[in-house]
């Protein structure tokens, strides 16, 4: 059976979108808001550790501001790259360019504005490190990543994961002007997080993959071989996010609450690894998402204990 007849059935079995006018609420969605917030509050983290005071309001605005613009670049071409290939899967019939509600010139457009203004930004106002891990960040994603690994190798997450895991790296240059030690750290958590979050949406979203052509490691090895990664790589997480405590970068505050959390991100990846409750790998997605938050979350309120217990406490009577 020839390719073109092959991907002329798996488009047939999607229901079909009637084309629209497109708006800004379609301009909006080429940027993954959602996503981009999660990204933003990583670097916001970055940046707030990088200093043992307040991280100036200007670094902070511009350069978040700026991480977010090229953040938003880079999905939006994500979008045009993968247009012919989120028209085949239902998660992503109804993008903007998947249900052709919009020209493909006007997103490629559009990215390049926000990745533009993003980049010059951070040029700007921010830093010249800053500016071009961004930009190193956003070819990784939007090029190297989309473009071929994705389609490529099932280990596309994996080796993609890096540009993905950027944003507490750019939130601490943003504000230390320098790489170091602990943001690469905070680079590593992500990363190693980043598969069995995605391998658990992987799992949910097999057929959709196995439609589209994609090869992903439940496509490609099966869902019993990636429920057993996605039950290894949680424990690579695990060990990864202690690290923080054990270097001293962060103390007791952070160690209860990441106990806390990872118990919980273990118990899910348990449930996907044992494969008996179907409904498992989408929960254990979502809830991977509030981890890394929580996580974040976590390391700030420590940063700032520590940092009252520095300042303030040897004050008091």
């Amino acid at each position: 059976m020839s390719e073109a007849l092959t991907g002329e059935m798996r488009v047939a079995e999607l229901p079909v979108v009637a084309p629209t006018a497109w708006g800004w609420r379609d301009l909006v969605t080429l940027g993954k808001p959602r996503v981009v917030a999660v990204m933003l509050v990583c670097a916001l983290v970055g940046m707030a550790l990088a200093t043992p005071t307040l991280p100036s309001p200007a670094v902070v605005l511009f350069g978040l501001l700026g991480i977010g613009l090229a953040a938003s670049g880079a999905a939006a071409f994500n979008h045009v790259v993968d247009r012919r290939l989120d028209a085949m899967m239902l998660r992503t019939s109804r993008r903007p360019l998947a249900a052709q509600r919009m020209p493909s010139p006007i997103a490629l457009g559009w990215a390049t504005l926000l990745s533009v203004a993003g980049i010059g930004l951070l040029l700007w106002q921010v830093n010249a490190l800053t500016a071009w891990l961004t930009l190193g960040s956003l070819i990784g994603y939007a090029l190297v990543y989309t473009a071929f690994l994705k389609h490529a190798t099932p280990q596309n997450i994996v080796i993609g994961g890096v540009a993905g895991a950027a944003p507490p790296l750019l939130g601490w240059t943003a504000v230390a002007g320098q790489a170091g030690p602990e943001p690469l750290l905070l680079v590593l958590i992500i990363f190693a997080w980043t598969p069995p979050h995605f391998w658990a949406l992987a799992l949910h979203k097999r057929d959709e993959y196995a439609r589209a052509g994609v090869p992903m490691l439940p496509v490609t090895h099966g869902e019993a071989f990636t429920r057993l990664q996605v039950w290894l790589y949680g424990w690579l997480t695990v060990a990864v996010t202690l690290l923080p405590f054990v270097i001293g970068m962060s103390g007791a505050v952070y160690l209860v609450g990441v106990m806390a959390l990872n118990l919980r991100f273990m118990v899910w990846n348990f449930r996907v690894w044992r494969g008996a409750d179907p409904k498992a790998p989408l929960a254990a997605f979502w809830f991977s998402i509030r981890y890394i938050l929580g996580l974040f979350g976590v390391l700030l309120l420590d940063h700032y204990a520590q940092a009252w217990a520095l300042w303030v406490a040897p004050a008091l009577p």
